[in-house]
């Protein structure tokens, strides 16, 4: 079983995938500064 967990702020976007049959993450990443000017 895989399991995507998602951390929504006011100006970015964070994920991990994790595989609950080997207690592993799989992919991690997130976007920072979304709709801030410059």
């Amino acid at each position: 079983m895989k399991i995507l967990v998602l951390n929504c702020g006011s100006s970015s976007i964070k994920y991990k995938l994790f595989d609950m049959t080997t207690k592993e993450v799989i992919a991690q990443g997130g976007i920072e500064k979304i709709g801030l000017k410059g």
